[in-house]
């Protein structure tokens, strides 16, 4: 799974695939062909999940930020 499909994947849906790739890795008993690509979907879902929560955060800065300027209206 990659590319536009990923990019339908929920933070939740990313975050759970990613433990199970960790869990894998940990558990070890896979080619080295296997564990270089469960590394790098693991790196994708990180990505993914590290977009997820900068936006997160983008319009979490964003609500403050409108509410900042509306409280300083009604202060006027």
């Amino acid at each position: 799974m990659t590319g536009k499909v990923d990019e339908a994947l929920s933070y939740e849906q990313a975050r759970d695939e990613l433990i199970e790739v960790v869990r894998r890795l940990e558990a070890g008993g896979t080619t080295l062909e296997e564990s270089l690509a469960l590394w790098e979907r693991g790196e994708e879902l990180a990505a993914m999940c590290r977009r997820w929560l900068e936006g997160a955060r983008a319009r979490l800065d964003a609500a403050l930020a409108a509410e900042e300027e509306s409280g300083e209206d009604d202060a006027e």
